[in-house]
């Protein structure tokens, strides 16, 4: 999740384009840089590093006043993090420049279409190809070769260009991915969001999917991609610069919760072709996975729930043995690994310390090992065979929420992939490519009334010590999943149990200050785990069932129900997911607690 910024006007210097800059650490970045117009040409300088590092390659007096400029900070996804493949990027003739946020899915097919018209490239990034398209439509008008050069990008973007003879003016676009504009008679200004204008102003205008904006001091017009006139109102933004970093939200968790229809799609996209997964990171990899007899997967705390889905995933549709060990205890195995092993290893910020040295483990003994990963450049994603990134976007909630989601969903299609290969029935991996690709609206829907939901539960449940979380096949995973956010950010008691093992000790917990929290999917599954919940009941434990929409059987035998869409099996996990992460986030707050920060709890873990 890149920031951008941009300023044009009097009385704009390289300090306060910075000083806005660094209104958007929060949502995190490896490196930054700037651009700004210098006698007809436009001068870039970019870091590695933090703000301050960009400060230090800037020099001098950073107070000298510049007509424009934009400024973006970038969290890598296509390319490492280093200084060539940082924001801003320009064109062959370097008078554009283009600080882009979102993932173009088509960008290897432009570039190949632009350096076979001689166009030279020299980073990594989708989001140079940008530049180049615009230099190819550019025919004296800034805004029109933008609206063109969009007609040809698949993908998400926020984009904020610049020309070097063009003094007063910053091309903005938008589709996917968030963009401020906004204008006052002392400048024009963009960002990705409203926290770094709020010294400036309070009346902002929030672009739409298609806006294009041409920002100037004292105006903002704008067209759409086909080039109509658009009318858009200002909104008056009456926030804390605190509060427009969580977007309004009271809290991270809450606000990437909210998140997560765009975060899906960032991990579906460029992975789907011919209507079924695709990955070009397991090409090279193609006769291991047909050939291969046994899959291990490593992984810690919400990514070993993750693993659980795709262990049975796996087992299911790709016809393989599958074993999961969290990585604390598989590096200290001796797990026969060899060329026909694959090694799946899931971890969020791709330095968990207990992760890493299983991966190098599994590399000192052959093995063939395949990370999933959303930090570009991390030290699992360069120790690994082959690393398919998540795309989620910096986390700042210490639960994880939308990187959970992002897992699933590319692990699912990881899933679907590796059993197309293997020969699976094509056309039940092409229905749930479909269902996935829907996924994104769906949660949409789910968010517009699960928070409403999860929270007059968690009103009636905040008060109680312990809670219990069953389920059984794939929702063995959203019941340990749920348990977890439950316990870490409330700290309420709670612990997921494979259903059917309530009579092996579990059941003796139960009564009626012990509540039950059952994961009840329409599936194979659900007339066993009913029968599983009548014996929690008999033990006068309250239970909330989230389950099937429309499914009678359930209410019949819950005290609290939550209703679903209806998906296929192995999907259910992924769409439970928000409102057991809203519930626990609710009964948080009602306790008291801040739910962004729990207590003795690191994002990464990166100690044994």
């Amino acid at each position: 999740m890149c920031g951008i910024v941009g300023m044009t006007g009097n009385g704009i210097t390289i300090s306060s384009l910075v000083g806005a800059l660094k209104k958007l650490e929060y949502r995190g970045y490896d490196s930054a840089g700037v651009a700004f117009l210098n006698d007809n040409k436009v001068e870039i300088i970019k870091s590695v590093g933090k703000i301050k590092e960009l400060v230090n390659e800037l020099g001098g007096d950073i107070n000298i006043k510049i007509k424009t400029g934009i400024a973006h900070t970038r969290w890598a996804t296509h390319g490492a993090p280093n200084d060539i493949n940082a924001h801003p990027h320009t064109d062959c003739t370097g008078k554009i420049a283009v600080v882009h946020n979102g993932i173009i899915e088509n960008y290897e097919e432009i570039r190949h279409y632009l350096k076979d018209k001689g166009h030279r490239f020299n980073s990594e990034t989708d989001t140079e190809v940008i530049a180049h398209l615009i230099e190819e439509y550019y025919n004296g008008d800034l805004v029109d070769a933008v609206r063109h050069a969009l007609v040809d990008l698949v993908g998400a973007y926020a984009i904020g260009v610049v020309y070097a003879d063009n003094k007063d003016e910053i091309v903005a676009a938008r589709k996917g991915s968030p963009l401020v504009v906004a204008s006052t008679s002392q400048g024009g200004f963009i960002a990705s969001d409203v926290t770094p204008l709020l010294s400036y102003l309070k009346d902002v205008y929030f672009m739409e999917d298609g806006d294009v904006a041409l920002v100037k001091p004292g105006k903002v017009s704008f067209t759409g991609i086909d080039g109509s006139k658009l009318n858009r109102s200002p909104t008056h933004i009456s926030w804390t610069e605190e509060a427009a970093e969580k977007g309004g939200f009271a809290h991270f968790m809450l606000k990437e919760i909210f998140e997560e229809p765009s975060t899906l799609r960032n991990a579906m996209a460029g992975r789907i072709k011919n209507n079924l997964a695709y990955f070009e990171e397991l090409d090279k990899m193609k006769e291991q996975i047909k050939n291969a007899k046994t899959v291990q997967i490593v992984a810690c705390g919400t990514s070993y729930h993750a693993g659980l889905v795709f262990k049975r995933f796996l087992e299911d549709y790709a016809g393989l043995t599958a074993e999961i060990d969290v990585a604390s205890e598989f590096r200290y195995r001796n797990i026969h690994i060899d060329k026909n092993t694959l090694v799946f290893a899931i971890s969020q910020s791709g330095e968990t310390a207990d992760t890493l040295e299983g991966i190098r483990q599994v590399n000192s003994r052959k093995g063939k090992s395949i990370s999933f990963t959303n930090v570009v450049g991390s030290t699992i994603s360069r120790e690994s065979d082959t690393v398919i990134y998540l795309n989620a976007g910096p986390e700042i909630g210490v639960a994880a929420t939308k990187t959970y989601d992002s897992q699933l969903m590319a692990l699912l299609l990881t899933g679907i992939y590796i059993s197309y290969l293997r020969g699976g029935d094509v056309e039940k991996l092409i229905s749930l490519t479909n269902e996935l690709e829907s996924m994104p609206t769906l949660f949409e829907n789910v968010l517009s009334k699960a928070d409403y939901i999860a929270k007059e539960l968690a009103k009636e449940y905040h008060k109680y010590l312990h809670f219990m979380y069953i389920g059984r096949g794939y929702s063995y995973a959203t019941a340990l999943e749920g348990a977890l956010k439950l316990k870490e950010i409330s700290y309420i008691h709670a612990s997921g149990y494979q259903s059917g093992e309530l009579k092996h000790g579990p059941i003796a917990l139960l009564d009626s200050k012990f509540p039950v929290f059952a994961i009840v999917p329409d599936d194979k599954l659900k007339g066993k785990t009913l029968s599983n919940v009548m014996e929690t009941r008999a033990r006068n434990a309250k239970v909330v069932a989230i389950c099937s929409e429309n499914d009678k059987d359930v209410s019949r035998v819950v005290n609290s129900r939550i209703d679903t869409p209806v998906v296929s099996e192995p999907l259910y996990p992924l769409i439970m997911s928000p409102y057991l992460q809203l519930f626990a986030y609710h009964v948080a707050v009602l306790k008291g607690y801040d739910p962004d920060k729990p207590r003795n709890l690191a994002k990464s873990v990166t100690v044994e």
